[in-house]
């Protein structure tokens, strides 16, 4: 069984590999404009979903380097934190324990904010996009 991709999933990973130029942020491969060879990788799980859509807890990476990172967890975490920061880790495992409960009301408004990201950065040229949570 593969990963459920749902609408706030799909828009958020193109503004993240859209941001990134679609270069993986490891290795600095650079894929064709709506590639599968490079991925939105979360740093936490995307399990959490207080953190599955904030940009902080994102990267784009390749497919090698995102098995790489899955299948290394000590080595891929020593690598993000020095990348990011300390700090940056500690307020991403902050807002990943919150009680924050993220309803599948507001998911679907996750999916339309990222859409209209996605559409923004590509009119304007703009790579940066506003994280939603």
């Amino acid at each position: 069984m593969g990963i459920k991709i749902k609408p706030a999933d799909q828009w958020f990973s193109r503004c993240v590999r859209l941001a990134a130029n679609w270069t993986c942020e490891r290795c600095g491969t650079q894929y064709e404009e709506n590639s599968t060879g490079v991925h939105n990788s979360h740093i936490f799980s995307r399990r959490h979903r207080t953190i599955r859509w904030a940009a902080a807890n994102t990267q784009c990476l390749c497919y090698s380097c995102h098995q790489w990172f899955g299948g290394n967890p000590a080595d891929s975490g020593y690598w993000v934190t020095n990348l990011l920061g300390i700090g940056h880790m500690e307020l991403l495992r902050e807002q990943r324990d919150s009680r924050v409960k993220v309803s599948k009301i507001e998911e679907k408004e996750i999916g339309k904010w990222y859409k209209a990201e996605y559409e923004r950065m590509l009119a304007t040229g703009d790579r940066n996009f506003e994280s939603y949570q």
